[in-house]
C-alpha cells in the first residue's frame, strides 16, 4: 500500500473513534510509522485538579501508537492492542496535549510501538507521558478491520 492509501486508511478509521471525537482530539499527521494526535485542554477531560486526566492521555498515546502500526500493517488488517505501559511523567497542563506515535518494530503478527506525550505551551513542549504498546494484526475476523 502506497503512503497515499495508509494516510486515507488510518484518517478513515480515525474518524471512526467515538472516543477520540468524545475527547476533541485530532490526527495531525500520519506518515508510514508515525501518527501525531493532538487535543486541546478543557474542562470535560479534566481530573480534580484541573489537568488533562490520565486516561485521556492514555487513549491519545494508544490510538497514536495503535495508528502508527496500522500504516504499516496488510490492507485487509485490523489493529487491536493486546498491552501497554505508560509512565506519566509530568501533568498534562498546557495548551496542546500531543501524542507522537512510532513504529519501534513491525512483525508480522505483533508490532511494538511507542508514543510520546507532550503538554505544549508557549512555544515549548514538556514531555509528560511515555507509553509503549504491543499491537497485533488482526485478519479474517468479522467485524475487524481498518
Amino acid at each position: 500500500m502506497n503512503p497515499e492509501e495508509q494516510q486515507r486508511r488510518v484518517r478513515a478509521s480515525f474518524a471512526r473513534q467515538g472516543l477520540m471525537a468524545t475527547l476533541g482530539a485530532s490526527l495531525e499527521s500520519v506518515a508510514p510509522g508515525a501518527v501525531e494526535i493532538a487535543l486541546r485542554p478543557n474542562p470535560a477531560i479534566s481530573q480534580q485538579h484541573g489537568f488533562v486526566h490520565a486516561g485521556a492521555v492514555s487513549a491519545i498515546a494508544d490510538s497514536a501508537a495503535g495508528y502508527a502500526a496500522l500504516s504499516l500493517m496488510p490492507a485487509d488488517a485490523g489493529v487491536l492492542t493486546t498491552e501497554f505501559k505508560i509512565n506519566l511523567l509530568a501533568p498534562a497542563a498546557g495548551e496542546r496535549i500531543v501524542a507522537r506515535g512510532r513504529v519501534v518494530k513491525a512483525g508480522r503478527t505483533l508490532t511494538l510501538a511507542q508514543a510520546e506525550v507532550f503538554a505544549s505551551a508557549g512555544g515549548q513542549d514538556k514531555l509528560i507521558a511515555l507509553l509503549t504498546a504491543t499491537m497485533m494484526t488482526i485478519t479474517g475476523r468479522d467485524g475487524i478491520s481498518d
